[in-house]
């Protein structure tokens, strides 16, 4: 199974990326003028996909990177804290009130920021410093932890994302939905072929013209437009 997962699984920089674009994808999803229902349901699929994201970072990816890069990982925790207290405050507000609105788009402008500053700085490094067994070694292990994480939320997390997004684009989600049901099932019936299931799943979505990230020179642009 070890052998397996290490073989199929994304490397961390790729799955890091795969997270951040999940996470702007459902950004976009969010107007004003959307009902409450669907508000809540974009702010859950958001809240729910950012948890899981930082704590694959802090479990997994920033340790093997503090030799590295010390100084920015260290400012990406709090930038995570700060994250969950948004996601704190958005689910103590209604969604019909405008401090919803107000807290998700500073939430949302956190973010971008935050993954601007990674897919400048922070992955580039792990890819120049780490190397490529390494870093699927690493995936490997986030995509382990991740099963862990998402199972006894697989429910929840498909209701807000097939709630989010349209059912004809609904198939561009695929890393994060297909790997929520799987890994629902993975952990209730580990056999292999659900993990290969799981596994070829995030494969699939890091396909150029996918869910790969913005280009890198897209990140550099956003982070200079954001910055003061």
């Amino acid at each position: 199974m070890h052998q397996l997962m290490s073989r199929m699984s994304p490397g961390a920089t790729t799955m890091i990326r795969i997270d951040h674009t999940h996470a702007l994808a459902t950004f976009h999803r969010y107007h004003i003028d959307t009902s409450p229902a669907r508000k809540q349901a974009i702010a859950e699929t958001l809240a729910a996909a950012l948890e899981i994201h930082a704590r694959l970072e802090e479990e997994i990816f920033y340790p093997a990177m503090r030799s590295v890069d010390p100084d920015l990982v260290d400012k990406s925790i709090p930038e995570h804290n700060d994250m969950r207290r948004l996601i704190a405050q958005l689910r103590q507000t209604r969604p019909e009130d405008a401090a919803f609105d107000t807290t998700l788009m500073e939430l949302m402008r956190s973010v971008i920021r935050h993954v601007a500053d990674e897919e400048t700085q922070l992955l580039p490094d792990a890819e120049r410093v780490l190397g490529e067994r390494r870093l699927s070694e690493l995936g490997a292990e986030m995509t382990r932890r991740r099963f862990e994480l998402v199972g006894p939320r697989t429910g929840e997390i498909a209701v807000n994302t097939v709630r989010t997004f349209p059912a004809a684009t609904l198939a561009l989600t695929g890393a994060f939905v297909l790997g929520a049901f799987l890994a629902g099932r993975a952990m209730s019936r580990p056999s292999p072929g659900t993990m290969r299931a799981t596994t070829k799943a995030l494969r699939r979505a890091v396909r150029p013209g996918r869910l790969m990230a913005a280009p890198q020179s897209w990140a550099y642009r956003l982070r200079h437009a954001l910055a003061g």
